[in-house]
């Protein structure tokens, strides 16, 4: 999902990203309003699309501080055409922090904080209106349109509020459903749970919307394959944890020392198949370095010691630590290689490209077991 947008800027530290789907529902407005009402209806229904993103922005913000607030810091958040998505960051929750009979109550808390945002911007917005513009007739239909951008600030909130409460995974009324079912039952079970109602309140969007209005047909659309992907990425996480690095991490690999040139370097990563070396001096390990910044370092600066180069920020994992806790490291700091220790002594390397051709193996097994399964 994440790699399907593109950054917007940052609100009290989290990234907000635009998936490139938002541009179909910027197509989709824009031509069946132009068709209806010409290039100025056109412009009103993106003013329209341009309140409900700002409506969405907030909802999304008041899910990463209640997170923030609980020890689950946000990473991003994503915007779509139905909504959007706030990526946490449960790695570095502490695991004492949130008892595991509580971890529901917390969840359900971050799940209700963007209805509830919703909720005060349009009691705030429609006082307002009644006070500072009665002549918007804030209680006359249609609530949310535009031609009365105005009025639709105020129902716009509202119904995003009602709608995301709906039992609907993964709307927030179906986590807080998915959290109540994770009481008694693995988040797995929880999520298929949750995911089979969720689906169900999309299909009924979608023949509702055929027969009354398109955007129903839109949202049920939506709905279904967010739920979907959902469910793959959460049972996928749980594959991930049950994979420990002692199975996949590379035990023959080179290494280098920081006396080293970058073109001895060179010369050896030529003769290897590792993108990303650890660096060596004596049974220490220091740093680590990768093809790229040493062919970089060359053609910038010329010949000279790896030690000069090396990136010596480093994560170190355990044999016993799982492929998840791993993928985790790596994209937490944005790094491409983590040694795997013991008594601290290195005894393997884990590397992104390793790591994720393990994980399309993974996925691989998966599927011909199933279909073996099945067949």
């Amino acid at each position: 999902m994440r790699n399907w947008s593109v950054p917007a800027g940052r609100v009290f530290g989290v990234e907000i990203r635009i998936h490139l789907t938002f541009l179909f529902l910027l197509v989709f407005v824009w031509m069946t309003e132009s068709a209806a009402h010409g290039t100025t209806g056109a412009l009103h229904g993106l003013a329209l699309v341009g309140i409900i993103f700002t409506c969405v922005v907030f909802h999304e913000l008041g899910h990463a501080l209640v997170a923030m607030r609980t020890g689950v810091p946000a990473k991003s958040i994503i915007l779509l055409p139905i909504g959007g998505v706030t990526l946490l960051d449960d790695s570095r929750q502490l695991a004492d922090a949130v008892p595991a009979a509580l971890n529901w109550q917390r969840d359900a808390r971050i799940a209700l904080a963007g209805p509830v945002v919703n909720l005060l911007m349009a009691f705030i917005a429609g006082a307002v209106v009644l006070i500072a513009a009665p002549e918007v007739q804030l209680w006359t239909k249609p609530y949310v349109h535009s031609n009365h951008l105005v009025r639709s600030l105020v129902w716009a909130n509202f119904y995003l509020a009602i709608i995301n409460l709906l039992p609907a995974y993964p709307m927030d009324g179906g986590r807080v459903l998915r959290a109540w079912f994770s009481r008694r039952m693995d988040p797995v079970r929880a999520t298929r749970r949750a995911v089979t109602i969720g689906q169900s309140f999309s299909m009924l969007f979608m023949l509702v919307g055929m027969l009354s209005n398109i955007w129903l047909t839109m949202i049920g659309f939506f709905l279904f394959i967010a739920a979907q992907l959902e469910e793959r990425s959460v049972i996928f996480q749980s594959v991930l944890e049950k994979v420990h690095l002692e199975d996949i991490m590379l035990t023959d690999f080179a290494t280098l020392s920081p006396a080293d040139t970058l073109e001895d370097a060179l010369d050896k990563a030529v003769h290897s198949l590792q993108d990303d070396f650890p660096v060596i001096r004596g049974s220490d390990m220091v740093g680590v370095i990768s093809r790229q910044k040493i062919l970089d370092a060359l053609r910038v600066e010329g010949n000279g010691y790896v030690q000069a180069v090396m990136n010596r920020i480093f994560e170190v994992a355990t044999r016993q630590e799982s492929l998840a806790s791993a993928f985790r490291k790596l994209t937490a700091r944005n790094l491409s290689i983590i040694p795997v220790v013991e008594d601290q002594r290195l005894v393997g390397i884990v590397t992104l490209q390793n790591l994720m051709h393990s994980m399309a193996l993974l996925a691989e097994s998966r599927k011909l077991r199933k279909q073996a399964l099945n067949s």
